[in-house]
């Protein structure tokens, strides 16, 4: 994937420990075996051994550099278990529920990250995005000044006259259904910064609306208008306009003849849009009817690097999708240096 290069080349520089906790599923198994073979990244897969080897067998995939853990069996499953029941016994579990927990993947790939002993977790081919997020919620957590945990696609569409030579960020198009000016706020913060940190892109964010400043009247123009005056107050130097309707953020004839004066009219390249259903309808319609090369979703917002699938994917998505979190590690391993 074109798209993907400049993700790829900054993951080979300084290849990160990457854990699968589908570890016996399919396209999960050619990936972790692909990212390794490619220098994209360390991989382990979560799960019983004997299973895991038999359906790499069967499959004809080589797993040499590939790590495997069983939860049960490995010498750090004791102090994870600790570890874990310590941060939720306030919760009321006990310390063998906590042990119990800990035997799920899932929860296991996500302790090996949050102890250190992985730099990131990506799961999702096989399950749902609340199983694999809520032992992110619950244990890695929220980055700090972080309100919300949020996700975007990038998209590139064959008219590079549109966003950055065709690359577009969209957001939030995976988990908060109708997100509070606040949220929506932070929601553009990370998805800026996404696009600058895994892409290179210099950000211009539109806030979206049906309304281009004031031509429509309506609770949900004035959250977007609310949004648009938080981020720039929480991100001063972040180039944002809002509220615009798609044409106005995207066209620079209709940007230019709808808010002459905005910096980001017609030239958007991070679309905000107002809530969940916006975002991923708007997302999929670029996608399929416009042939972009999309990758995605990218979990923003989380302490640590974790990302989910979406469960159409194929190998060679959840390898995009495993360089991305390794870039995020690299991010958050520089940004612990300092």
């Amino acid at each position: 994937m074109l798209l993907m290069e400049p993700v790829i080349a900054k993951a080979k520089q300084n290849p990160r420990h990457i854990v699968l906790p589908e570890g016996t599923e399919e396209r999960t198994i050619r990936a972790a075996a692909a990212a390794v073979q490619q220098g994209i990244a360390r991989t382990t897969l979560i799960g019983k051994e004997q299973k895991i080897r038999a359906a790499a067998d069967e499959l004809g995939v080589d797993l040499e550099g590939v790590g495997i853990i069983d939860p049960e069996l490995s010498p750090d499953f004791p102090s994870l278990a600790g570890r874990y029941f310590e941060m939720r016994k306030s919760k009321g579990i006990s310390p063998d529920e906590a042990a119990r927990i800990m035997k799920n993947e899932l929860y296991f790939a996500t302790m090996l990250v949050k102890a250190g002993l992985a730099d990131g977790m990506v799961a999702g081919a096989v399950t749902a995005t609340s199983d694999v997020l809520r032992p992110g919620l619950q244990i890695i957590k929220m980055a700090e000044n972080v309100s919300v945990v949020s996700c975007c696609f990038i998209e590139n569409v064959i008219n590079k006259t549109y966003g950055d030579d065709g690359r577009l960020i969209f957001a939030d198009t995976s988990l908060n259904p109708n997100p509070t000016a606040e949220q929506l706020a932070a929601i553009a913060i990370a998805s800026a910064a996404t696009a600058k940190d895994l892409f290179g892109m210099e950000p211009r964010v539109a806030m979206l609306s049906f309304s281009t400043k004031g031509s429509g009247k309506h609770e949900f123009v004035d959250k977007v208008v609310r949004a648009t005056e938080l981020v720039r107050q929480m991100a001063p130097n972040l180039v944002v306009d809002g509220e615009l309707q798609a044409d106005a953020a995207l066209v620079e004839s209709v940007g230019r003849r709808k808010c002459p004066d905005s910096p980001v009219a017609g030239k958007a390249n991070v679309l905000v849009f107002p809530d969940l259903q916006s975002a991923n309808i708007g997302q999929k319609l670029v996608q399929w009817l416009g042939e972009a090369e999309t990758v995605g979703p990218i979990s923003q917002g989380f302490a640590l690097p974790i990302n989910d699938l979406p469960r159409g994917c194929n190998a060679g998505d959840i390898v995009n999708i495993i360089a991305i979190t390794a870039v995020q590690a690299l991010k958050e391993s520089h940004q612990a240096e300092k």
